[in-house]
């Protein structure tokens, strides 16, 4: 943020390290942080008084707020992101956070199973909830079939050409036979081979409204209700794994507001905005930190969100990993801890072609 790391440049060396003192203290306790505790911590002797001025001054740039009538004072989403982009000090992942992740990555499981996992232990170590987006399958199809399972279920049997068979369950028509459903696997059938899910989307809807007559009114309906589990909205729902929800839930200690943290959970559980977390993530390489209201998806929490992509063996982004915690997160070390993992998926991902 440029307006950020100007107004970082125009300080003088006693006003940056008021304000660098102001936000670790607050991001270490949560609680706000007086002049009388810097006056004891600052590198060069000054007088309480002295410290007060400094941080009306940081509070009239808008770096620093007071939340109650106390003289201590905690930094502004603004203060925030002027802290991470111009003073935070990023180190290396610590060897029991590294060695919780690695063995994560040990075992020869699936790789649904493998980035449940990578969630599971990054909510574990983190403390915060774990996003993880998981790459689509994008081998060409080989043959498809529908499967009844009662009235209110059926399955959508997926056979790619490289062997890989996904089975996803969806909610068919009122009233559809056994013979509407042959009939629209025979339909798809017939131009969904070769195609990968993502070209098979593009033509689809085209397909049924040109053979829409061809097709009684209920194989019609099975066929959209079918390829609806894998078009850009729902099929993306079972891309998002999220972990460690009962983390923020349960954080009483930071006066988090628990009705917002909910709805920001509820959004994910629709997860309406999958595409959304993944863009925010392809304008460049490494972590990326959204602090409050900057995170597009989850401004309603007053969250943070620390985010990087992963890429497979041809540096193509396929998917991300993040964490999302209050505010206060301890950003100098989650960052490498997330850096650090999508490293791991995107190198266990490539490995296994």
């Amino acid at each position: 943020m440029e307006d950020g790391r100007h107004l970082l440049a125009e300080m003088n060396d006693r006003s940056r390290e008021v304000f660098r003192r102001v936000v670790e203290g607050y991001l270490e306790s949560g609680d706000p942080v007086g002049s009388r505790t810097l006056t004891r911590t600052m590198s060069e002797k000054v007088s309480a008084a002295t410290v007060r001025n400094v941080m009306q001054d940081l509070e009239y740039l808008g770096l620093l707020d007071s939340p109650h009538v106390s003289a201590g004072r905690i930094p502004t989403q603004l203060g925030l992101r002027m802290f991470v982009d111009g003073l935070l000090e990023v180190g290396d992942v610590n060897a029991e956070d590294r060695e919780q992740i690695d063995q994560t990555a040990n075992e020869q499981v699936e790789v649904a199973t493998l980035l449940d996992r990578v969630g599971s232990t990054l909510s574990g170590i983190t403390q915060g909830a774990s996003l993880v987006l998981t790459p689509k399958h994008e081998a060409p199809i080989k043959h498809l079939e529908f499967v009844s399972l009662d009235p209110s279920r059926a399955l959508v049997v997926l056979v790619f050409a490289d062997g890989h068979v996904e089975n996803r369950l969806f909610t068919p028509p009122l009233g559809q036979t056994p013979s509407s459903m042959r009939e629209a696997a025979n339909f798809l059938n017939t131009f969904a081979e070769g195609r990968t899910l993502s070209q098979l989307d593009q033509v689809i809807s085209a397909e049924i409204e040109r053979h829409r007559r061809e097709l009684d009114a209920l194989a019609a309906q099975l066929v959209e209700m079918g390829t609806a589990v894998w078009d850009t909205h729902s099929g993306d729902e079972e891309r998002l794994i999220v972990r460690g929800r009962a983390n923020l839930l349960g954080d009483s200690q930071e006066a988090v507001d628990l009705d917002r943290v909910r709805e920001l959970f509820d959004d994910l559980e629709r997860k309406r905005d999958i595409a959304e977390f993944l863009s925010l993530t392809e304008q460049g390489d490494g972590v990326r930190i959204f602090i409050g209201s900057e995170n597009k998806l989850f401004s309603l929490s007053g969250s943070s969100l620390v985010v990087s992509p992963y890429m497979n063996a041809d540096r193509k982004i396929i998917g991300a990993v993040g964490v999302i915690g209050p505010t206060r997160l301890n950003y100098g070390r989650i960052v490498p801890i997330v850096d650090y993992t999508a490293q791991l998926v995107g190198r266990l991902l490539a490995d296994r072609g």
